[in-house]
């Protein structure tokens, strides 16, 4: 993984809230909280989120959980430490960071897709791994190779006199590779005045086998439930964004 340099990730960061806010991340993230508690085999009272961007999800989080969230990005942290001051939030890189702390949940709903490359990914579970508690859950969401399209979707927001409408496509460049290309072009308007901007980021896109051999040979005990609908609001046309959740629980 190179370190990110996607706009939405630096200088455009401040999007996030008007685009997506807190508030849209509820249904799915009260869902991965109800399956964290079944599947987990101890007490849930601590969690780490890794490549936790703005926030969005930690406002969920929050509610049931003592919340330590990481991302390699100081713009998102600055979003995500105004809207959840009660969140611990470390700047620090998914695959190498180390904290002194261990965690009844290890988090990573929406970033596993900048882990690039096998070693990225690799260390990114591994770190996960590190972190939790016997009898603990790690959960992350992924798009996995045999169930992914090619994609357009349409967000849109207004706050404070901006107002946001990006458009994002979903490109594969190599039909066996294990990445896919997100194209995204931005539309901003403050008090009617456009500006035009657009970025490009390279996306991860492991195999089913690929995701279940990394899982296992890690130590986990895995099981995997299929997301199809959290992203049916944003698409342009009639295709599909099927998302897998891998819930995985490290032995006693």
């Amino acid at each position: 993984m190179k370190d990110s340099q996607w706009r939405a990730y630096t200088d455009l960061a401040w999007m996030e809230h008007i685009i997506s806010s807190p508030e849209e991340y509820v249904d799915d993230t009260e869902f991965f909280c109800k399956l964290i508690k079944e599947h987990s085999r101890i007490e849930v009272k601590s969690l780490l989120h890794l490549g936790c961007g703005a926030g969005g999800n930690d406002f969920t989080f929050k509610k049931y959980f003592k919340v330590t969230s990481a991302d390699i990005s100081e713009d998102m942290l600055r979003i995500a430490r105004e809207v959840n001051p009660e969140v611990t939030y470390i700047h620090g890189d998914m695959r190498s960071i180390e904290l002194e702390e261990f965690f009844d949940v290890i988090a990573v709903p929406d970033s596993i897709g900048h882990m690039v490359t096998l070693e990225d990914l690799q260390e990114a579970v591994l770190t996960a791994y590190k972190h939790l508690k016997p009898g603990g859950v790690f959960f992350v969401v992924a798009s996995i190779a045999e169930e992914f399209q090619e994609n357009n979707f349409v967000y849109t927001g207004a706050k404070n006199g901006v107002e946001v409408t990006l458009f994002e496509n979903n490109y594969i460049p190599y039909p066996d590779g294990t990445t896919y290309e997100a194209t995204v072009v931005y539309l901003i308007r403050q008090n009617g005045e456009l500006e035009i901007h657009s970025d490009t980021d390279t996306i991860s896109l492991f195999s089913q086998l690929t995701w279940s051999d990394l899982l296992k040979k890690t130590g986990f005990e895995v099981k995997q439930v299929r997301l199809e609908h959290s992203y049916n609001r944003y698409l342009m046309d009639s295709g599909e964004y099927i998302l897998s959740m891998f819930i995985c629980r490290k032995s006693i």
